[in-house]
């Protein structure tokens, strides 16, 4: 069978999630598309896919074939499409996905830029912090706080993000500064949905400390879990960029200065290298540029 078309098979299964839908993507039967990853399974001798009546994954094997073959077969597609001259200046509307804490003066900067050199692409959007399906959802692009991206999708990291443990001055003149992590339980805290911080590890002088806060607010919309914080409310960790100017113009403190949560990655996040329109190659290039 044709190698090249093996791998192109195999890309678009993951791609789709399912043989039906990579068979409907390349118009060939479901058969086919099954017997051209069989028959490279055959000639990489190794399971790349774990089947099921229901559910189609990768094997850890498979995740890293598709990672570089996914990146082979982008270059031969690029390399085609400049051929044909079927590239074209970035126009059109992109549907991204963000955190709602993307909300901030530095993205909002960011967006002014990229419409300033690519005025012909409108940008559509939606700020929330639950994990969208992009195929079925229609959208584009994901902006994505993850250090672990879902392998059927390709992922290319932005910018570190940091979580910051805060609380406003009032509050603290009311509640007392803790002095060291064990105080964090006594002190009430505003805590997200969307992630389980009910126990929180962090890394100090002293080697990794597990915190318990007490919730009294818990939300899913970060800007509302900053405004509770500078009403003086409670405590919270929040992202960095979401707070530097609070933590610059002493509306909010940082607290326990000497201890670290794990950063994370904010990742941009599509469903498939094959054909990448030049709207969001150009809008990933920009983010990573800017954020980065």
């Amino acid at each position: 069978m044709d190698g090249l078309l093996g791998l192109k098979v195999f890309r678009e299964v993951v791609d789709a999630g399912s043989f039906a839908g990579a068979a409907e993507r390349l118009g060939l039967s479901a058969a086919m598309t099954s017997k051209h990853i069989a028959a490279l399974e055959r000639r990489v001798g190794a399971r790349l896919l774990n089947r099921t009546s229901r559910h189609l994954s990768l094997t850890e094997v498979g995740a890293r074939y598709h990672a570089q073959a996914a990146g082979a077969l982008e270059l031969l597609d690029q390399a085609e499409a400049e051929l044909l001259g079927t590239q074209d200046r970035p126009r059109g509307l992109l549907r991204v996905t963000a955190p709602v804490w993307a909300a901030t003066p530095r993205f909002a900067r960011m967006l002014v830029d990229y419409h300033a050199r690519y005025p012909e692409v409108v940008i559509d959007l939606r700020l929330e912090n639950r994990k969208v399906d992009l195929a079925s959802e229609g959208f584009d692009l994901a902006l994505r706080v993850t250090n672990d991206p879902a392998p059927s999708l390709v992922a290319r990291p932005v910018c570190p993000i940091r979580l910051l443990l805060v609380a406003a001055p009032a509050y603290l003149d009311r509640a007392g500064r803790p002095a060291g992590p064990d105080d964090i339980a006594r002190l009430d805290a505003i805590l997200p949905t969307y992630v389980d911080m009910s126990s929180v590890t962090l890394t100090g002088p002293a080697g990794p400390v597990k915190l318990r806060p007490r919730a009294v607010l818990k939300t899913d919309d970060t800007l509302l879990a900053l405004r509770a914080v500078q009403a003086g409310l409670g405590i919270a960790w929040l992202p960095d960029v979401l707070i530097v100017d609070d933590l610059a113009d002493g509306r909010l403190e940082r607290l326990l200065p000497d201890h670290e949560h794990r950063p994370f990655m904010l990742h941009a996040l599509w469903a498939s290298r094959r054909f990448m329109p030049p709207k969001l190659r150009s809008f990933v290039d920009f983010a990573v540029a800017a954020l980065g």
